[in-house]
């Protein structure tokens, strides 16, 4: 598994995580399984959050990061609503409680909300100046939500943003993501395979995808995830409900794909038109 610099944190985190959003709705052994499986292959970055199953996803999680927590790189969020001074603070112990752990490596405001940015950012320096967290970063921030929180705890601080970004959603590349390039912040894309829209064998990009895949020996779902982390500053956190599945997702990390592979998707999956914001779920 292949690991990069995390934005400003110094540490090299694998390429490809282990996302776990909706898994209280799967069959918890075979996701434990899963998970459990991603690790052995090197999916280190292993994101969940308050949010998820109002907190049971977090209490499924426990036992694993109790049986493996110096191998995880573990990540959770705050919701908006919770998202004040205090309850940033509230919120984030909570959070280590069910998971059964002392410290988050990375904790993120889930999106932009009523809260003003200046408490949350404050609260996270007070978790990490605790130890509680080792890095904290931000969730569906568009450019200029990620300028203003620069403005308020400056430059180097801001470990990622965490964004929609899938083949057929690839808005973020007109100005998320060269801003975080510009300033040194990780982009950490979920969903990236679309959330149960993957593109079909059938259509323009399906097909197109189908014989990079042939050529290659890989799966349609691999060579999408290979394109949307071929360079620094992307990660991505596909999650999977089963064992195999978390073995594909993580040979993706070590698929080549070349110039001519990448210049195919572009066009079959063009950028469309720059908007305001992100696209969220």
């Amino acid at each position: 598994m292949r690991h990069r610099a995390f934005g400003p944190t110094g540490v090299a985190v694998s390429v490809l995580g282990q996302g776990t959003w909706n898994l209280e709705r799967d069959d918890r052994e075979a996701a434990l399984a899963a998970l459990g499986r991603g690790l052995d292959l090197g999916m280190s970055h292993l994101d969940t959050a308050e949010l998820y199953g109002s907190g049971e996803v977090e209490r499924w999680l426990a036992p694993l990061v109790a049986e493996r927590r110096a191998e995880i790189f573990l990540a959770s969020k705050v919701l908006p609503e919770n998202a004040s001074r205090r309850g940033t603070v509230a919120a984030c112990e909570r959070s280590l409680e069910r998971l059964g752990t002392d410290h988050l490596d990375l904790y993120l405001l889930h999106w932009p909300g009523s809260h003003p940015l200046k408490e949350t950012i404050a609260a996270f320096e007070e978790l990490r100046e605790r130890g509680r967290i080792h890095a904290w970063g931000l969730s569906n921030f568009d450019e200029v939500g990620l300028a203003r929180a620069i403005r308020i705890a400056g430059e180097g601080t801001i470990a990622c943003n965490q964004v929609f970004y899938h083949l057929e959603e690839r808005g973020i590349e007109h100005a998320v993501i060269p801003y975080c390039e510009e300033h040194g912040i990780a982009v950490v894309a979920y969903s990236p395979l679309g959330s149960g829209t993957f593109p079909g064998p059938r259509s323009k990009g399906g097909k197109v995808l189908a014989e990079i895949a042939r050529a290659h020996g890989v799966s349609p779902q691999q060579v999408a995830l290979a394109f949307l982390i071929r360079r620094p500053p992307l990660f991505a956190i596909p999650k999977a409900a089963h064992a195999e599945h978390a073995e594909a997702n993580a040979a993706a990390a070590d698929l080549a794909l070349s110039e001519e592979d990448a210049a195919r998707i572009d066009e079959a999956f063009p950028r469309g038109p720059r908007r305001k914001g992100v696209a969220t779920l």
